[in-house]
């Protein structure tokens, strides 16, 4: 059996990035810029005061202050033509172009104002409350490299840039195919040995949260004419991920079903708990992934394999990305032979360190257990015993993946 770093590795090898699109700047939250996005002007476009206030020369109260002449207003928004000369200033607001003559700005809380005239005791030094055109980036500068996820955050800095469009990776499109006479739509009423297909709303929407476009195909029963119609179903996607079928039951078709429509399969079993029986090949040009049929093993394999090849597609350079620490909060004993992804709960300290519990019970089809955990704890394999309050790895999923 494949370890899991192999087996993803193999996965990747066969991944590439997707083609770009252009979409509008309100549509662009979440997606991955394909190209470096250079500011159009610079920001802010003119040297502009900080504060509400008074434009001024600095060299007029460089001894203890002054009396100015108060000749003009700026508005933001209504930068003024006149120059400012010796002993006058400008009312001035936040964010307006500072006039010319000017150099610092003397906020109106330090200000005694008598008609026109302006009292100031206080010393201002040249720059005083301005901010300078392109302080905060200048026209031409890339403000936003390929290959970035795009948060709110960059959002308002493409706008300041002023782009209403942005060049992302197109979506990754994933074809999400059941398998299993078992399984009905929930809501359905169930027969004896009928359960409700839990698998791909679930899967759906943690790749929705991945930034994938999921495809939810009808469930495919146990036969080898159901699993060649899959061949027809795939055309526009950029992936195909199945679950159950996978193991070597006589009714676990998926592998056979689909060798007989073009699969070239690559692997088969990952030494991994839970999750071993997962398949990974190409149909045609399509990655396919075959996933477990219990659900807390396909979901822990989609967070393993299926999320790491859709950031490949987005266009990211970390497609995997480096668990994070925290301290076990129980002992647990020597590993086998197979790589652990333990759901845990994950609750801090009082100095602010996570602590990861794994659940007492661990079967990979109790979905209530997922439901409640915030991580997966990994365990390596052969991993010798821990003790709560030693450190280990832990992926969370309780956060956008």
């Amino acid at each position: 059996m494949l370890s899991v770093s192999e087996a993803r590795e193999r996965i990747l090898q066969g991944i590439s990035p997707l083609p770009a699109e252009v979409v509008a700047l309100t549509d662009a939250c979440g997606r991955v810029s394909a190209a470096p996005l250079a500011a159009r002007l610079s920001n802010p476009p003119a040297d502009v005061s900080a504060m509400d206030g008074y434009a001024v020369r600095a060299a007029d109260l460089s001894t203890g202050g002054a009396t100015l002449e108060c000749v003009a207003e700026a508005p933001a928004g209504h930068p003024v033509a006149t120059t400012i000369g010796q002993g006058q200033c400008a009312r001035i607001f936040t964010g307006s172009v500072m006039p010319a003559g000017t150099d610092a700005v003397l906020i109106q809380e330090n200000a005694q104002v008598d008609g026109r005239a302006v009292t100031t005791g206080h010393v201002i030094a040249p720059g005083t409350f301005v901010r300078c055109r392109g302080q905060d980036f200048a026209q031409g500068q890339v403000v936003i490299p390929a290959g970035r996820r795009l948060s709110a955050r960059d959002i308002g800095l493409a706008a300041a840039a002023n782009h209403p469009w942005v060049e992302v990776t197109r979506r990754p499109r994933v074809a999400i195919a059941a398998t299993g006479d078992e399984l009905l739509l929930p809501g359905s009423t169930l027969a004896a040995g009928q359960i409700a297909n839990s698998s791909t709303p679930m899967l759906a929407a943690l790749l929705r949260q991945a930034g994938a476009e999921p495809v939810m195909l009808p469930v495919l029963r146990d036969n080898m004419s159901d699993l060649a119609t899959l061949e027809r179903m795939v055309d526009g996607v950029d992936m195909l991920i199945t679950t159950g079928g996978a193991s070597v039951g006589s009714h676990d078709l998926v592998r056979r079903g689909l060798e007989q429509v073009g699969l070239k399969t690559d692997f088969w079993k990952i030494a991994m708990r839970p999750g071993r029986p997962l398949m990974s090949g190409h149909l045609g040009r399509l990655p396919f992934i075959g996933l477990p049929g219990n659900p807390v093993a396909a979901f822990v394999c989609t967070v393993v394999f299926v999320l790491p090849a859709l950031r490949r597609m987005a266009g990211l350079d970390n497609a995997v990305e480096p668990p994070q620490r925290a301290v076990l909060g129980v002992d647990l004993p020597e590993n086998d032979w197979r790589m652990d992804f333990l759901r845990s709960s994950l609750t801090h300290d009082g100095q602010g360190q996570q602590i990861a519990t794994p659940f007492p019970v661990q079967d990979s089809a109790m979905l209530h257990i997922l439901a409640d955990s915030q991580a997966l704890v990994l365990r390596a394999p052969h991993a010798p015993p821990a003790r709560a309050g030693d450190m280990c790895e832990i992926i969370r999923i309780d956060q956008g993946l």
